[in-house]
């Protein structure tokens, strides 16, 4: 195992074995733990004290199928707590090939300073002058660097908005095309980045250190098997590689479950202009790919190149989460100006989800209207610009809210929920509540279940431990259909060491503990764990589904695997 550490302030880097404590740990294992232990909870999140950490799955660097995830993490300056955004694209696998298990920054550079990091074929680190790039958009800088440091290089960059510092700046990577579509975009890790002082990463997909090199028959077994359980499975092995992630919008707003209009309503009356079949049609007709590998690994193809009318490329991929974000939940039912607006915000460097978020909540305050997608547009590009608006809509809901006074902000610690509302989605709701994350659909996915407090507390537990793991693997979450067993034989064979269901839950427990650990000092306590009120008061229309459960009975939720981290 290897760490690369990278110091802004002095400008140095060393590499080296980590301590033991981190050796078995891999992805967001790796980095919520690092940060649990290291950077001081009452830290600024934008300060010299933070710790921003890119990491490879345990899985990275091998040919299993749909490892290609990458952890970035650090204490999230929207949140206030820990964080961890998980990114596909080709840069978790390139810094494998170097065998590096994580990139650790810490420091700021002097004021003024700008910098790229750049690991070339041979595996020379060195920071390269950035200022040329100050201000530029990301896929401006993503060909110009590709241009630089030639084409077989991954990328992790940040926009104008990373730069400014604003709490919803992504960190963008490139997919297989070379392009900067792929989003670390949850907890505003793009500020922390710009903070730092870092506009790039360039990482050659050139290395020799593999660890696909030393791989054993078993190893090599399970992981053919496994990407063949995948490719047979009608989800991951049809409806994703035909229809994407935007397969699920139809259904989700059938059950009343889609929140529209700022989460005033549970289906969309346009949703039938922006759900899967739609879009696919679409792409279809115009001579766009509905089928397109995005991701190193990736065996399942569940990207899209999504283009004009005149059949020129405007995004990829578009995805259930922005349409839900750029489309339902500001009444837009134009697929051009969502598509549009994804483009924007990959290129500028903004979450979708937070960002479409603040949109809606400005439209509630009578800003603009809901379905003025024109306007929507002129806002994310009112935040490249540096206007007053445009850093609102850049700092979140919460900061748009606070400005026109509207208490009705669909977030939990800061940061928006996804495209599911809690109300017609219960068990969503508690993780909403109670990950250590802020409201993240992938940090324990609950389906429509309902039930008692005590049961849907339980759903969530269990798949918040498991998406944990998840993310410590580096495994891509569609590809769950390959069978968790023989992801246990591939990391057997890969460690050496007995792997099972028991050791499986350890890692994502650990993950958690170290997580609500570090949160609880930074003083986000189980009174930052609730659902803001509205969704208690207000039956969501038209089906007037209702939580089942309120504030008190979520107490506790990580009780049985809060400890301290430095028993981990």
């Amino acid at each position: 195992m290897n760490l690369l550490h990278i110091d802004m302030t002095t400008g140095s880097v060393t590499e080296g074995p980590p301590p033991k404590r981190y050796k078995s740990l891999g992805g967001r294992g790796l980095t919520s733990t690092m940060i649990s232990n290291l950077v001081p909870p009452d830290c600024d999140p934008l300060g010299a004290e933070n710790l921003l950490i890119f990491a490879p799955g345990l899985l990275g660097g091998t040919p299993f199928a749909n490892s290609g995830r990458l952890s970035v993490g650090a204490k999230s300056p929207l949140t206030g707590g820990v964080k961890e955004s998980n990114v596909g694209g080709t840069m978790a696998k390139a810094l494998s090939n170097h065998g590096i298990d994580a990139v650790v920054v810490r420091g700021k550079a002097p004021e003024g300073v700008l910098y790229h990091l750049v690991i070339d074929g041979a595996g020379k680190v060195s920071l390269v002058d950035g200022a040329d790039c100050r201000g530029m958009r990301n896929y401006e800088l993503a060909e110009l660097l590709l241009n630089k440091f030639g084409e077989n290089n991954a990328i992790s960059s940040i926009g104008p908005a990373g730069e400014m510092m604003l709490t919803s700046a992504s960190i963008q990577t490139t997919d297989t095309d070379g392009h900067p579509s792929r989003a670390a975009g949850r907890g505003g890790l793009g500020a922390v980045m710009g903070a730092k002082g870092l506009k790039a990463l360039v990482v050659s997909k050139s290395g020799r250190k593999s660890k696909s090199i030393e791989l054993s028959d078993d190893f090599k077994d399970a992981s053919k098997r496994f990407a063949s359980a995948i490719l047979r499975d009608g989800w991951s092995g049809q409806v994703l590689p035909q229809f994407g992630t935007a397969s699920i919008l139809a259904n989700t707003n059938a059950a009343g479950a889609l929140p529209t209009r700022n989460a005033r309503q549970g289906s969309f009356d346009g949703a039938n202009k922006i759900d899967g079949d739609i879009l696919a049609e679409t792409i279809r007709k115009r001579g766009g790919k509905t089928t397109h590998k995005g991701c190193s690994q990736c065996v399942i193809k569940c990207s899209n190149v999504y283009v004009d009318e005149a059949g020129k490329p405007i995004t990829s991929a578009l995805e259930y989460e922005t349409i839900w974000a750029m489309g339902a939940m500001i009444c837009n039912d134009d697929l051009d100006s969502i598509a549009r607006l994804d483009f924007l915000c990959d290129d500028i460097g903004l979450d979708t989800m937070n960002t479409g978020t603040a949109i809606a909540v400005a439209m509630d305050s009578g800003h603009i209207s809901f379905g003025d997608s024109k306007g929507a547009i002129a806002l994310v590009e009112s935040v490249a610009e540096g206007t007053e608006m445009g850093l609102l809509i850049g700092a979140g809901p919460e900061a748009v809210g606070k400005h026109f006074g509207n208490a009705r902000v669909p977030t939990v610690k800061g940061q928006s929920i996804a495209g599911y509302d809690p109300r017609a989605m219960p068990g969503m709701g508690v993780t909403y509540a109670t990950s250590p994350m802020g409201a993240d659909h992938t940090a324990g996915f609950v389906g429509g279940a309902r039930g008692g407090a005590d049961m849907l507390i339980g759903m969530s537990k269990s798949s918040q431990v498991h998406a944990a793991a998840l993310d410590c693997s580096g495994l891509c979450m569609f590809a769950q259909s390959g069978g968790l067993l023989t992801v246990f034989e591939a990391l057997a064979a890969l460690t050496g060491k007995l792997f099972g269901n028991d050791e499986w839950t350890e890692l994502g427990t650990n993950c958690l503990s170290a997580e609500v650990d570090f949160n609880q000092r930074a003083g986000l306590t189980e009174e930052f764990d609730r659902l803001p009120s509205f969704f208690h008061e207000e039956p969501l229309l038209p089906t007037r589904s209702e939580l089942s459960y309120n504030v008190d009975d979520l107490r506790g939720t990580f009780a049985v695997i809060r400890k301290s981290a430095g028993d981990l």
